[in-house]
């Protein structure tokens, strides 16, 4: 029979999978320890398990290939030329260094000829297109101003409102209280000329013929 290819993929029946474990493990040993041997190479195998059982073959001291692993890596790590992702990226960041740069000094230029600075190199076109932007920002500038004024002028109008209802409110209650005090002023002057003209002089009632110093008087009280 021949035997059909295996597909590179998670085995979902835990008891195949395990039985295919054991054997793929039992395998790899073999072919490292073969590697060893045919080879005199050093080799060092470590293998978990799905559970996490070790599993490991060293045809010399684990330790001393370990360590002998991690002198390498760090020997390597400072010889080896960067990578061709790290050249592209150092590369993306120096264009994009560069990019902003130029437009960070395009942005100077234009400041200072806002500000009417370096323009003798300037050609008639270059000039026309800065007095063109120029008149618009003043449009903008004195559009922004109009609304301001406005916004201020309706706030006033307000206040104003605000101040007219006050000052009313205040006159209605001074016409109010200087009413109160001409009714008390008007009964004061009625009781004092009720009292200044009540009859308590005497009256003389009598006729008499004759010089008034030989005259007898009398009088009629009118209390």
């Amino acid at each position: 029979m021949v035997r059909g290819k295996t597909q590179m993929r998670l085995i979902e029946n835990a008891t195949s999978r395990q039985v295919t474990f054991s054997k793929r493990r039992n395998g790899l040993m073999k072919k490292a320890f073969e590697l060893s041997v045919l080879c005199d190479a050093e080799v060092a195998l470590i293998i978990f398990s799905p559970r996490g059982k070790l599993y490991e073959f060293a045809n010399s001291s684990m330790q001393a290939t370990l360590e002998r692993y991690r002198k390498h890596a760090k020997t390597k790590e400072a010889l080896d030329p960067p990578s061709v992702n790290d050249i592209q990226l150092e590369h993306l960041n120096h264009e994009e260094a560069a990019t902003l740069m130029k437009k960070i000094e395009q942005l100077e230029v234009s400041k200072r000829k806002m500000l009417g600075e370096d323009l003798g190199s300037c050609s008639i076109d270059e000039l026309q297109q800065v007095e063109l932007q120029l008149e618009k920002s003043v449009c903008k500038i004195r559009a922004r101003k109009v609304e301001v004024f406005e916004e201020q002028i309706k706030q006033l109008k307000h206040k104003e409102k605000l101040l007219e209802a006050e000052n009313a409110k205040l006159l209605e209650k001074w016409e109010s209280e200087a009413e109160g005090v001409k009714e008390v002023e008007r009964g004061e002057n009625l009781m004092n000329y009720a009292e200044s003209s009540s009859p308590s002089s005497e009256v003389e009632t009598e006729l008499f013929i004759g010089p008034p110093e030989t005259r007898p008087r009398t009088f009629l009280s009118l209390n």
